[in-house]
């Protein structure tokens, strides 16, 4: 299968320093977020500067540089899918990204998991294609390996709650069968995600360190899918106070 060509050789055809160039005092520790009415609560409530605007293909992604506890981070709404979120991700580590927090929704495959509560993945398996690209072939990935203890304390000491276990990446999102999430759930996955293998592929190829945790939105696990609080404008307080988390935990471990 194609998908079993890995070619080890860090430089291709094309390469994001080839379209980019490195920033003067660009963050190096990024944020980003997949929700778009996230995002824009929380700029609207933070002192920002619009850095530079990157692209994926015919869509423009606005990079900003916030303000959050006298810190200086990244932060920008990430493109939705694998291939063009990762991408992006090449864009930023060239203009001098080293740092990156992902926090986004997933869909649950396990119906007692709470709504709009985090998830912490531990591993993703890899029901996409970017990451065969970034990794060597196999059924799943290591996520979160260097930062998921530290996280959680950061979660205790704030007394909030969370769930472990691994994602399904798909970028099939109206190809999730029941017998596919049946097959992926006796793999030990909770949730399913579209990103998260891949990126974790792209930050082991390029050596930055990374972190990403979900916040549960839609369910899976019924007779009829249950789209809970997947909607921009349901359960807005905790949405935000996930980004917060996820502000304050960058800041805390890469400052």
């Amino acid at each position: 299968m194609l998908l079993e060509e890995f070619d080890t050789n860090s430089h291709a055809i094309i390469n994001p320093e080839m379209v980019n160039e490195p920033i003067e005092a660009f963050p190096e520790t990024v944020v980003t977020c997949f929700a778009r009415g996230t995002f824009g609560r929380i700029l609207k409530e933070l002192p920002h500067k619009h850095l530079v605007t990157t692209s994926v293909a015919n869509l423009d992604i606005p990079i900003y540089e916030i303000d959050f506890d006298g810190h200086k981070i990244g932060f920008f709404n990430s493109y939705v899918g694998a291939a063009g979120c990762v991408a992006v991700l090449e864009d930023l580590i060239v203009m001098g990204m080293k740092n990156l927090v992902v926090f986004g929704t997933c869909g649950v495959l396990d119906s007692s998991i709470a709504e709009t509560s985090i998830i912490i993945p531990r591993a993703a398996l890899r029901d996409e294609g970017t990451s065969f690209h970034y990794a060597s072939p196999s059924d799943e990935i290591a996520v979160n390996q260097d930062f998921h203890e530290d996280f959680k304390a950061f979660l205790d000491r704030q007394n909030v709650s969370y769930t472990e276990g691994k994602v399904w990446t798909t970028d099939g999102i109206y190809r999730e069968t029941a017998d596919k999430m049946a097959r992926r759930k006796r793999q030990g996955a909770i949730c399913v995600d579209m990103e998260c293998s891949a990126i974790a592929a792209l930050a082991d190829f390029r050596d930055i360190n990374h972190f990403q945790f979900f916040y549960s939105a839609d369910n899976l696990d019924a007779e009829v899918w249950d789209e809970r609080t997947l909607g921009n404008d349901a359960d807005l307080e905790t949405k935000d106070r996930i980004a917060y988390i996820a502000l304050g935990f960058a800041i805390e471990q890469f400052k």
